[in-house]
């Protein structure tokens, strides 16, 4: 939006990377500022699982990014809205993002459930759905009709409510309403969901626009729009062009989310086609990428931020990052190994635990042992963005992402992420 930053927001581009596409940056909010490249932990349901919001912020943790599906059917968005919104609700002293749970509905439309296949290569069809799995979600022009995963009651989606739903949960930044499809759909379906998403992203402006004027008692909500188009360049730039001049009722874009998923063998092409069109004035954010390689190919095609769950959840089965890899912490050889998880980490459990103790609590199924272990891989991949932030600062990315690289995977090799 031209008058986000008198509003609230804002978006300042600080450095760029002669050799790439990635740049350093500054995204201010009502709740404080975020120094781009930057790195969101994903709080689900307004809490990062086993993890004090105190812990976050220790860790380094700019921002925090909450589910608006998942805190739509519970506690609800009026109880976050009375609460005073989001950050306050869950005590977060800084910037929250709330995505626009397109992703849940499509995985409830589909029956997969956490991830979506990575592999461009296998089958296609219109009606994609999990083996043994009962289709939760419908789609239709207008909207998403969807069965709740906690009770079974029956709900409805359009981009409007999307959008009171996240007004009233308050966070700093949200998402447009999009239909988000797998790989497996054919051609022609994704491109009948990506004429579905620029329709409801107009529709989203409008309603944006309406709240926000109605609620101008409340801090300015930054709104981005989600780019489509799976693995094809030529809808992936039309969709980052229609959205890119997308305005409605004086209104355009604050930033950009990069969504669907992802070939991970393309994923720097796609998001190059995407960036190399979309307004360079606006932050760009790739959705649910989080594995360290992954996030070197985002910063050096013009990611600014990223959210995953990847780090928090591997860390609940003991599985942690190191600079020479990725090991888990339950598997015998480290029962009397008394070194920290990684020497060159500065964070709490690896300041004041070792290995043997973190073995010794998750063979023992020990509540700490998620907290430990996800403190330990947060701190670690929200340093690595900030590590490579200054490697921009610095005109030394390049030679940091090649060091890097090279000793991860040495060590853990291509299959662990």
């Amino acid at each position: 939006m031209g008058q986000g930053t008198n509003l609230g927001f804002g978006f300042e581009i600080k450095a760029r990377d002669e050799g790439s596409l990635a740049r350093v940056g500054s995204i201010s909010t009502p709740h404080g500022q975020i120094q781009t490249p930057a790195f969101i932990p994903v709080g689900t349901k307004a809490t990062v699982k086993s993890v004090l919001p105190e812990s976050m912020q220790d860790l380094g943790a700019q921002a925090l990014l909450a589910n608006a599906y998942h805190l739509y059917l519970q506690p609800g968005p009026e109880i976050l809205d009375e609460a005073g919104g989001l950050a306050k609700f869950m005590n977060w002293p800084g910037p929250t993002i709330t995505d626009s749970g397109g992703f849940q509905v499509l995985s409830l439309g589909v029956g997969f459930k956490k991830v979506l296949a990575m592999d461009a290569k296998t089958f296609r069809s219109d009606e994609v759905i999990a083996g043994n799995k009962e289709r939760l979600a419908h789609v239709d022009d207008e909207g998403v009709t969807f069965k709740s995963h906690l009770d079974g009651s029956m709900h409805r989606f359009t981009p409007e409510i999307s959008m009171q739903v996240q007004h009233q949960i308050g966070a700093d930044i949200m998402f447009a309403f999009d239909e988000c499809t797998t790989l497996h759909n054919t051609r022609r379906y994704q491109e009948v969901a990506m004429q579905r998403t620029y329709n409801w992203g107009l529709r989203c402006l409008d309603e944006h626009k309406r709240l926000t004027d109605l609620r101008a008692d409340k801090p300015y909500q930054a709104l981005f729009g989600v780019i489509q188009g799976a693995q094809y360049e030529d809808l992936r730039k039309k969709a980052a062009t229609d959205f890119g001049a997308m305005s409605s009722s004086d209104i355009s874009y604050d930033g950009f989310g990069i969504g669907g998923a992802l070939d991970k063998d393309s994923l720097g092409t796609i998001v190059k086609w995407v960036n190399e069109v979309l307004p360079q004035e606006k932050p760009k954010h790739l959705l649910g990428i989080g594995a360290p390689e992954d996030l070197f190919v985002g910063v050096e095609n013009g990611i600014d931020t990223f959210d995953c769950v990847l780090a928090s959840r591997i860390a609940r089965t003991s599985a942690v990052y190191t600079m020479e890899g990725r090991f888990n912490l339950s598997n015998a050889v480290y029962k009397r190994d008394f070194n920290p998880i990684d020497d060159e980490c500065d964070c709490y459990t690896c300041t004041h635990y070792t290995r043997a103790y973190l073995h010794h609590v998750f063979r023992g199924k020990e509540i700490i042992a998620a907290t430990l272990a996800t403190i330990h891989n947060e701190r670690y991949i929200v340093r690595l963005v900030d590590q490579m932030r200054q490697a921009l600062l610095d005109g030394n990315f390049q030679d940091m992402k090649a060091d890097y690289l090279g000793r991860y995977k040495h060590k853990s090799g291509q299959s662990n992420d």
